[in-house]
């Protein structure tokens, strides 16, 4: 296959293009996707989250890439800080922890408003791999500091409200390419002219539907995602965890006309589909597959709550009543939190939680709209 186009690289691509043609030569000369996606967001001090570029705002002017509900809106962590409020108190806890904060904006809107409300929980913890990311986030939660930590893994034993705004889609995938009706693993190689290429080998490996039709087909399998949700079922004694993100159910994901997969990556506010270009410089990601995360929740014994999208789950947690105390500009961004053509359909809320924390309640976000029959 040709080389993917590469633009003139900076010093961080670079450096990790040698780190990448050195782990490929490392593992016999092909590297499969999910290594190389690991390497290319989280290498220390190379991948993309692990660099000191800056990633999240409203515009490329300011040298971001993409814009995520908190930077979007601040309504988003005020409304979410109801449902935590519920939480919290529904399961006896006060703790919450957050992965991949990203700027601290949403931890900051939910610090804030849970201050507000009476309900301030005794800490907040942070999981975070990037250090450049924890230096913003330290301050941006600098008026919370007391309170705000910051770890690099979790506890053998934890009990609170677990949060993820946009965590699962940037887990490493496998990719799966189904080529004159045979599987095949897609991986990353080297060309005659040492550039990094695509190449495909034979796989056992299959989507978790069979995918009708002869056509040739390339999608993703979630296996570290579905272990992160089974790390968490381990460690989760008492509370709940929401994860918002963008997916699909399982039939939906796997739809026979979605035949080029949901890769896609992020920079300067514009998306392309080549993550073998300019690797450490731009985001990739892959859609989630909501179906998966259910039934690996519920096979390490946690119990699914509900599931229904950011639209529906903000708006039954009581954006509306919050939105009529904003100015038009801010309900004008509000809006795109839940219309259906921006963030509103597409984007996903899917709550987990122990046995012991998920009788006798019913999260504020499900109220109305719940879709877990449709996992």
């Amino acid at each position: 296959m040709p080389p993917a186009a590469v633009n003139e690289p900076s010093s961080v691509t670079t450096d990790l293009l040698k780190r990448l043609h050195r782990a490929i030569g490392e593992a016999g000369g092909w590297l499969p996707f999910d290594r190389y996606m690991a390497l290319a967001l989280y290498e220390p001090g190379l991948g993309y989250y692990a660099n000191t570029a800056p990633k999240f705002g409203h515009l490329p002017q300011s040298g971001s890439d993409f814009v995520t509900a908190p930077e979007l809106s601040p309504l988003f962590g005020r409304t979410l800080a109801r449902q935590v409020q519920q939480a919290l108190e529904a399961t006896g806890t006060d703790t919450l922890w957050e992965f991949g904060a990203g700027s601290g904006a949403l931890a900051r809107q939910l610090l804030d408003e849970l201050d507000a409300l009476g309900c301030a929980p005794a800490r907040y913890t942070i999981v975070d791999l990037s250090g450049s990311l924890r230096e913003r986030q330290a301050a941006t939660l600098a008026a919370h500091g007391s309170r705000v930590d910051w770890v690099s893994a979790l506890p053998e034993r934890m009990a609170g409200v677990v949060l993820g705004n946009e965590v699962l889609d940037a887990m490493p995938v496998r990719l799966l390419h189904r080529r004159s009706g045979v599987w095949h693993e897609r991986g990353v190689a080297l060309d005659a002219r040492q550039g990094l290429c695509w190449s495909d080998r034979p796989t056992d490996a299959r989507p978790p539907l069979a995918i009708k039709g002869p056509h040739d087909y390339l999608t993703e399998i979630h296996p570290q995602a579905e272990a992160f949700v089974r790390t968490l079922a381990d460690r989760l004694e008492r509370g709940a965890a929401f994860l918002i993100d963008y997916g699909f159910p399982e039939a939906e994901y796997y739809h026979p006309q979605r035949h080029m997969g949901t890769l896609v990556c992020h920079r300067a506010h514009r998306s392309d589909s080549d993550p073998l270009a300019d690797p450490g410089q731009k985001d990739i990601t892959a859609h989630v597959n909501f179906t998966g995360v259910a039934l690996a929740a519920q096979d390490a014994g946690l119990t699914v709550l509900g599931y229904t999208s950011q639209g529906r789950f903000l708006l039954n947690a009581g954006l509306l009543e919050l939105a009529r105390e904003a100015g038009p500009r801010e309900n004008a961004l509000m809006q795109k939190l839940v219309l259906e053509h921006e963030m509103g359909e597409l984007f996903k809320v899917i709550a987990l939680a122990p046995p012991a924390s998920a009788n006798g309640w019913v999260p504020l976000g499900f109220a109305s709209g719940d879709r877990t029959h449709r996992l």
